[in-house]
């Protein structure tokens, strides 16, 4: 009877690792691959800011807002 209660237990708590990382692990890949902010958020920030975005400015600031993401993850 106690080994049968230590062993569901033990079944929980593994689980519960295997869960937390597995989780942990997806949204990492969510985010890295879907970032929370789009061109077109960043062209209607720069709408209201006064500036005018050209494609070429709106791409150049993704891929630093990307490999800075890189960098961080690396840390």
């Amino acid at each position: 009877m106690g080994l049968t209660i230590a062993l569901v237990i033990l079944g929980i708590l593994i689980g519960a690792l295997i869960g937390f990382f597995g989780a942990r692990r997806y949204m990492e890949n969510y985010l890295r691959n879907n970032p929370p902010i789009s061109e077109d958020m960043l062209r209607t920030m720069m709408l209201q800011m006064g500036q005018k975005p050209s494609d070429r400015k709106l791409h150049q600031m993704m891929q630093t807002m990307k490999s800075q993401a890189k960098r961080a993850n690396r840390k």
